[in-house]
């Protein structure tokens, strides 16, 4: 997998309503050898076919009593540089190919937020702007992209407060209207590594569904134990292994429910 590297620090701003638009550069996410609408039948497309498939009907209850919040996903992992971020837009691309659904992908990564840059976008106000700001509507920070199906939420400006805003009744009521607005709505959230910060198992713990990335041959069991214990409360937790060197060469992901 290509490494992704951070761009210049931008300070997000607040767009008009002419602006609420973002052109992803799909041509570099090819390059990037990720899942686009055009990028034909890729063996990383193939994965996430198989991957988002139990999400889906998780998050639809096709299996049984709906789960609470189940559209909302949330993507992590123990340590950074596992490839979440990497996951996260794969799983939300190929989730915008289904028909009879919309997806919402969220930067939820406040301390550290990548997302709009692996994307090819600058930086933009977005979630934390929305909990900082009464007089700020989540509709005036969600950007419509290329994409038809696939709309963007930025991180937003930095917080030393992160943590507290995540667990405040402004995100609780927020994460309500997120996942009831629109009922064909898929939402997920690039979050931060569970051993790094504590933002992510406060975030970990209001969403319906957690997707754990491991990076095979450089996470430690150690590490995976810690990070399953900080979510243990989570009750849908799936594990995505990252990174197995598949005999061709290329890189190959597994899901384990």
């Amino acid at each position: 997998m290509i490494p992704f590297t951070d761009g210049p620090r931008l300070e997000p701003q607040l767009a008009g309503p002419e602006g609420r638009y973002a052109d992803i550069n799909l041509t570099r996410l090819q390059q990037l050898g990720m899942v686009t609408h055009d990028g034909g039948r890729t063996g990383v497309a193939e994965d996430f076919r198989i991957i988002k498939r139990p999400l889906l009907r998780s998050a639809r209850g096709a299996d049984g009593p709906p789960i609470r919040h189940g559209n909302l996903i949330v993507v992590t992992s123990a340590l950074p540089g596992e490839g979440k971020t990497f996951c996260a837009i794969n799983l939300a691309m190929s989730m915008a190919m289904e028909r009879d659904t919309t997806v919402l992908l969220v930067d939820a990564d406040v301390a550290r937020p990548s997302l709009l840059n692996v994307l090819g976008l600058e930086a933009r106000a977005g979630l934390m702007d929305v909990l900082l700001d009464d007089d700020l509507d989540l509709s005036d920070v969600i950007l419509k992209t290329n994409v038809p199906a696939l709309s963007l939420l930025p991180a937003g400006r930095r917080n030393k407060h992160a943590t507290e805003l995540l667990a405040s009744r402004g995100m609780s009521r927020l994460l309500d209207d997120i996942a009831t607005r629109y009922p064909d709505r898929i939402v997920i959230f690039d979050s931060p590594p569970l051993l790094i910060t504590s933002e992510a198992s406060v975030l970990a713990a209001q969403m319906g569904q957690v997707v754990m990335v491991v990076e095979a041959e450089r996470t430690t069991h150690s590490a995976v134990r810690e990070a399953l214990r900080q979510i243990e409360s989570c009750r849908h937790v799936n594990l995505i292994y990252n990174k197995i060197q598949s005999f061709t060469g290329n890189d190959h992901y597994d899901y384990y429910d």
